[in-house]
């Protein structure tokens, strides 16, 4: 066999498409197997980039077990491995000691020469694939070119699998924290619903009703910066807090969002939110209510056209607030609709705010809540289909004699 078709038949080992059918997890583990072979390695080893701690853990090996059970961690830019991940390029170690890893157990292993690849795709750190040798060698560029071929693979299945897993996952929690059933009161109505963005990106929007002292009831409409899981478990985290301060102000709106503003100041850096919370009487006849930088709800009484309702806005959560937030009494007169919303319901590319907000106004009408959001929904999705994720509240007062 020539030179030129036993390369081709060791790239064709780690790009063979039968694989394709396999999960992360086998096809990591096969992928491992097949290159220490074609490459005569005595370990290969798949490090998996955690971009929030910027450390690299050590996910699959073939004949490295230690390093996967003991969850091994390398910081980008540390060592060996760190080094590949920073300079994003292959690297050779040729003395496995203190001072060229970071990691006890490759010496301890007895390995002598180490070469390492970056696993990158679409412009994204994914990790780190290296392999060990025992004995004293010298990686060709056709051995550093097969590596390269691998992690990319692999590279691109992480990438796919770690996508389709957060999806699920966001999914799942952001629907474990949306109500699972609307209150049903003599005094009010509610109907709601929630539309994943394009793509069906799962994001930080979300809605909340929940009862509170002396008869009370809070009302939440809140809108995470970002999509995915980040936003999802952001949000999730809001959202508890938030139920937690409004049992220590039952009464006061714009103190509870004062608190949450600290608290995602202090524990939440970076992260940004729109929040508005409305706390309506026993009486049903009036709400207080308090801007996060959130757009104000819209309210139509019967025989009057629906109306932006005027409030003082206030900076959103996880900015930097020096002055008092604000809170103001909203009147609900018998019979009206109360919509309250996340921007993706009246926000589109091919039209300006101003224009979603009339047109969701033209939408309102004082009818039931439920007829009420459907034809919201439907009006505004057909104008045109939604790009941001839509959180809608109706919440309706029945007139007297109602049932």
């Amino acid at each position: 066999m020539t030179g030129a078709e036993d390369q081709l038949l060791r790239i064709e080992s780690v790009t063979d498409s039968t694989l394709s059918h396999l999960d992360l997890e086998k096809l990591l583990a096969e992928l491992l197997l097949r290159i220490r072979e074609q490459l005569a390695a005595d370990t290969a080893t798949v490090l998996l980039h955690d971009s929030n701690s910027r450390q690299l853990i050590a996910t699959a090996t073939a004949g490295f077990e230690e390093e996967v059970r003991q969850g091994v961690r390398i910081p980008v830019g540390a060592g060996f491995a760190g080094q590949v991940a920073a300079q994003r390029r292959p690297i050779v170690v040729n003395h496995v000691d203190a001072s060229t890893v970071v990691n006890p157990l490759l010496w301890e292993k007895g390995l002598h020469t180490l070469l390492g690849v970056p696993m990158v795709a679409g412009g994204q750190l994914i990790g780190v694939l290296h392999v060990g040798s025992i004995a004293q060698r010298t990686f060709t560029e056709q051995d550093v070119h097969l590596l390269q071929l691998a992690a990319d693979r692999m590279a691109l299945a992480t990438q796919a699998q770690v996508a389709r897993t957060e999806r699920a996952t966001a999914t799942a929690l952001q629907r474990s924290l949306l109500p699972a059933r609307l209150p049903r009161l003599a005094g009010l109505e509610f109907a709601t619903r929630y539309v994943p963005g394009a793509e069906l990106r799962v994001g930080g929007d979300w809605y909340d009703v929940f009862p509170l002292p002396d008869d009370r009831w809070g009302i939440v409409m809140g809108d995470v910066v970002g999509h995915g899981l980040p936003a999802a478990v952001v949000m999730g985290r809001l959202r508890s807090a938030l139920r937690a301060y409004a049992l220590l102000d039952t009464d006061d709106p714009a103190s509870v969002l004062d608190k949450l503003n600290r608290k995602a100041m202090h524990f939440e850096p970076g992260a940004m939110a729109t929040v508005l919370y409305a706390v309506v009487e026993p009486t049903y006849d009036r709400f207080r209510i308090s801007l996060a930088g959130h757009p104000p709800p819209v309210m139509v009484a019967p025989g009057e056209p629906a109306r932006l309702v005027e409030l003082a806005p206030d900076p959103p959560i996880g900015v930097r607030h020096p002055g008092p937030r604000h809170s103001s009494v909203v009147e609900i007169p018998g019979e009206s609709v109360v919509c309250f919303y996340t921007d993706g319901l009246v926000e589109r590319r091919g039209w300006t705010l101003d224009m979603g907000l009339e047109l969701l106004c033209g939408a309102l009408d004082a009818r039931p809540a439920e007829s009420v959001a459907a034809r919201v929904m439907s009006v505004m999705t057909r104008a045109e289909p939604p790009e941001d994720d839509i959180a809608l509240l109706v919440m309706r007062r029945p007139g007297d004699g109602e049932v």
